[in-house]
């Protein structure tokens, strides 16, 4: 029986699936949702960004997440490949930042995937890594400078990227729902805030993550386009296709579409058939 292995994104964690690992659980298939290093059970809050906030200790208090690096990632997701691999089939979808983790994975054990899917996420090929691809003409209509303005520290002297989703600013709250989650409820948006993590490694998005032809490039691979993403915008995601079909032009992309802002959720209907499709081939 094939194995979904899901990887999460940044200031996230793999509660992120647990509405889809759910719904495919229980239409029979061997899911499993990867807590990345620092994120999950092993969550950096700062005591300052408890309520009440100190603003200015939360701007400089140390991060454990500032000496994670990518190896740290792409060694927990492989050693997870590894055991599920030794019970058939594995499949490694990872959502937004996530998707620099599934490429590099794919450089290190090709043979142990048979297939890697990308779920509005990162998937560098002409370009050296997720950063670079910020400055690109198909990023121009993201929204994610809306976001920065939630940034609270310097990430280059902190080493992570903290984020304080507690705020009181009510600009915030738009700012999450027309980034990350257009069609949510309000409702919806404060569930979102709460769930979100303060801090990701400041070293994820320079670092090399270009997948390369002679290893990632002979897996099987699927796009799912989030159509009304406005943090990765449409064009961006289709030009990591481009590229990718460029580079492997005997190995093409999968390419499927599902009408959902960059959050997902990911339980909806249109994702579980996508999974349960690919899971059951």
């Amino acid at each position: 029986m094939t194995t979904l292995v899901f990887i999460h994104g940044t200031n996230s964690s793999s509660a992120w699936a647990t509405g889809l690992t759910t719904e495919l659980t229980l239409r029979g298939h061997r899911c499993v949702a990867v807590d990345l290093p620092g994120h999950g059970q092993e969550a950096f809050y700062p005591r300052s960004y408890q309520a009440p906030q100190d603003l200015r200790a939360l701007a400089t208090e140390p991060s454990p997440l500032a000496e994670i690096t990518i190896d740290d990632y792409v060694e927990r997701v492989a050693d997870v490949v590894r055991r599920a691999r030794r019970h058939g089939p594995v499949i490694l979808a990872g959502m937004s930042q996530g998707g620099v983790t599934v490429s590099r994975v794919g450089n290190a054990i090709p043979d142990l995937l048979d297939r890697v899917v990308y779920v509005a996420a990162y998937c560098c090929v002409d370009l050296p890594n997720l950063a670079a691809y910020l400055d690109t003409p198909e990023n121009r209509d993201s929204l994610v400078h809306l976001l920065s303005a939630a940034v609270v520290a310097d990430p280059a002297v902190l080493g992570v990227t903290r984020i304080n989703w507690r705020s009181a600013d009510p600009a915030l709250f738009q700012a999450v729902k027309q980034a990350l989650a257009a069609d949510f409820t309000d409702e919806g948006v404060s569930r979102l805030l709460n769930a979100l993590e303060p801090d990701e490694s400041a070293s994820i998005p320079p670092a090399e993550a270009r997948g390369e032809a002679h290893t990632w490039g002979r897996i099987p691979r699927t796009y799912i386009r989030l159509t009304l993403d406005r943090l990765i915008p449409l064009a961006l995601q289709d030009r990591f296709i481009a590229e990718a079909d460029r580079l492997t032009p005997g190995n093409p992309t999968d390419v499927r579409s599902v009408a959902a802002p960059h959050v997902g959720p990911f339980d909806r209907p249109e994702l579980v058939e996508i999974f349960s499709e690919l899971a059951g081939r």
